[in-house]
């Protein structure tokens, strides 16, 4: 009894991974550089060395390959060592941010993607998701840390925490795109935490069989 070998792939068959890599590195500076409206298939197949047919083996259109290739960026996962505390946590946390936010390449398309997202409801379900995704993952990391340290309630909620603990270094860089002293993370991160207590203390109720009373 025989048996046939197989012959490895050939051509077309084959998606070498240094190409994918350079097909993506042009993506994401062309979107540096022009923003998404004038981004073409064209332009980043000149600017990765690579032919257009390269680009549609692997993504069938324009939206596809954007999509893929800020969703692998957005949902990268933060290193993230315990420093022994959440204040701590969160100081790496936003140090971490400030850099990859500050990024020219970021500072460039993350504005352009918000405003792009805002026209197009699947760019906008694919970012949210992406995002959302990481933030979870983060969230729940930090807050269980500090729920097991004691700092922080057994039951506080990752999901809402994360609102917290993202949103202001992102309003500011992101968004308002103001510039951030080093000197100013240890104040934030000390005010994140404050309200981050406060926001995991459990509800105050009023005791049973106790009236009060106005008036004399």
């Amino acid at each position: 009894m025989t048996t046939e070998k197989r012959r490895a792939p050939a051509g077309a068959a084959v998606l070498r991974g240094e190409i994918t890599t350079a097909i993506r590195r042009a993506v994401m500076q062309e979107l540096a550089a022009v923003g998404y409206g004038r981004l073409s298939i064209e332009a980043v197949a000149r600017r990765a060395g690579v032919s257009k047919t390269a680009i549609y083996r692997r993504w069938s259109s324009k939206l596809e390959l954007v999509l893929e290739v800020v969703s692998a960026a957005a949902g990268k996962r933060l290193p993230l060592p315990d420093t022994g505390t959440l204040q701590g946590d969160l100081e790496m946390l936003y140090m971490i941010m400030a850099r990859a936010l500050g990024h020219p390449l970021a500072s460039q398309i993350i504005p352009d993607l918000l405003a792009e997202a805002a026209r197009n409801p699947q760019m906008a379900q694919t970012l949210e998701a992406a995002l959302r995704l990481n933030q979870r993952t983060v969230g729940g990391l930090l807050i269980d840390r500090a729920v097991q340290r004691g700092e922080l309630p057994v039951g506080a909620d990752p999901d809402a925490a994360i609102d917290f603990i993202v949103g202001p270094l992102y309003w500011r860089l992101a968004i308002a795109r103001l510039p951030l002293d080093p000197a100013e993370l240890p104040r934030m991160a000390a005010a994140v935490v404050e309200a981050l207590r406060v926001a995991c203390e459990p509800p105050i109720r009023d005791e049973p069989g106790v009236q009060l009373t106005v008036g004399p």
